[in-house]
């Protein structure tokens, strides 16, 4: 007889679910976050202008988190539908009372914030891949026509995002969901084929410029084209990321101190607070300072993993992992193109960019994770301080 068969299996409740929460990954978000307040103090050059609201909404969210982790997470599986329809619905509410911003239209004025669906999408399309491959036998996971069921789920809102337009998104829900297929086991023939229309899709992209059914707007060919030559147009589409890689040069091994950074104080870098705000933190601390705040995003992925491979429930288990890959792709596309290594795509960088509805969302996502760890069936005894 196996030891969760001989002991009694059972979920925390009361008290126990607070005991229960993972408080290293508390810690680890906690840590990132203190990290942004103190670059955003930094670059708008000793003023609280940016950092204190940030504070505020990480104070916000943690309650979220915490709110979140305390229910169930079957309760997350049972509305995870409900919750990506009703995404889904404040999308297409982005196209007729949405709010422009940045030559942009991603935000629903709500009066005491701005919220931006596109951001809420990242996670609810998780949730309901992980409760569809929860409830599909695993025998039907890569039959062709259970695997075009996910595929209009990704599809549906990646379209609707890419209207706004917003690249940037648009990629990142399409490889998140991509990767949830792929953990969830679809073949991975399904992956290659993908890549190749990716590879056709790309072409027809670049040879549509110009023409009357050019795929994409001016300003994203002119990305691309700064991507590929950012010394072409150094005053005009090359100006940020020429201006990112001077910052990140500068600052060296160890940087040039808290608050001296001369690209971001003498406002050389433009949203120095935002998309750009890595750069503003590689040049005060250097390369030291932007390696530890990698260390900890990767920290914060091992625990969601080790976490995620502790779990028995499958919805639990595919949740922790994707919402793991969705954070991965947050940072990794951010600083891949503030490095000049991507296109600019718009992408903030997680837990650090100033922003409201990008924090509240990943710690709403977070929360889900906890949920996930504080509900997955325990051993009589297990996670106690002192067992007898």
């Amino acid at each position: 007889m196996s030891y969760l068969e001989y002991n009694v299996a059972r979920v925390p409740s009361g008290l126990g679910k607070v005991l229960a929460l993972n408080w290293g990954l508390v810690l680890l978000v906690t840590a990132v976050a203190s990290i942004g307040f103190l670059v955003l103090y930094s670059v708008a050059g000793g003023d609280w202008r940016w950092a204190e609201p940030q504070m505020q909404r990480f104070v916000l969210g943690l309650g979220v988190m915490m709110i979140v982790a305390m229910i169930p997470i079957w309760f997350w599986r049972n509305i995870s539908a409900a919750m990506y329809g009703l995404t889904v619905l404040l999308l297409l509410a982005v196209e007729f009372v949405g709010v422009s911003g940045g030559g942009a239209q991603r935000w629903i004025d709500l009066g005491f914030m701005r919220l931006q669906p596109s951001e809420l999408m990242k996670v609810t399309l998780v949730l309901m891949l992980a409760a569809y491959y929860d409830w599909l036998p695993a025998t039907k996971v890569s039959r062709p026509i259970w695997v075009i069921v996910p595929i209009v789920i990704i599809c549906l809102p990646t379209a609707l995002v890419l209207q706004q337009p917003d690249l940037g998104t648009s990629i990142l829900l399409l490889a998140g969901g991509g990767a949830v297929m792929f953990l969830a086991g679809v073949h991975w023939a399904y992956f290659v084929t993908v890549i190749a229309a990716g590879v056709g899709l790309v072409t027809a992209v670049l040879q549509s410029r110009g023409t009357t059914w050019q795929l994409i707007k001016d300003y994203q060919y002119r990305r691309i084209d700064t991507f590929l030559d950012p010394e072409s147009d150094p005053l005009g589409a090359g100006y940020h990321i020429t201006q990112s890689k001077i910052a990140l040069g500068s600052g060296g091994w160890t940087g040039k101190g808290f608050m001296q950074g001369t690209q971001a104080r003498l406002n050389f870098l433009p949203e120095k607070h935002t998309d750009f705000i890595f750069t503003t933190l590689a040049e005060e601390f250097g390369l030291i300072g932007g390696v530890s705040l990698l260390a900890l995003y990767m920290l914060i992925i091992a625990f969601c993993v080790v976490s995620a491979l502790r779990m028995k429930d499958r919805f639990a288990s595919l949740a922790t992992l994707g919402i793991a890959v969705a954070f991965f792709l947050f940072f990794a596309v951010n600083m891949s193109m503030v490095m000049g290594m991507a296109p600019v795509v718009g992408v903030p960088l997680p837990l650090v960019s100033y922003g409201g509805s990008a924090m509240l969302v990943l710690m709403l996502a977070f929360g889900i994770v906890q949920s996930a760890h504080v509900h997955r069936p325990r051993a009589q005894g297990e996670g106690r301080l002192f067992k007898r």
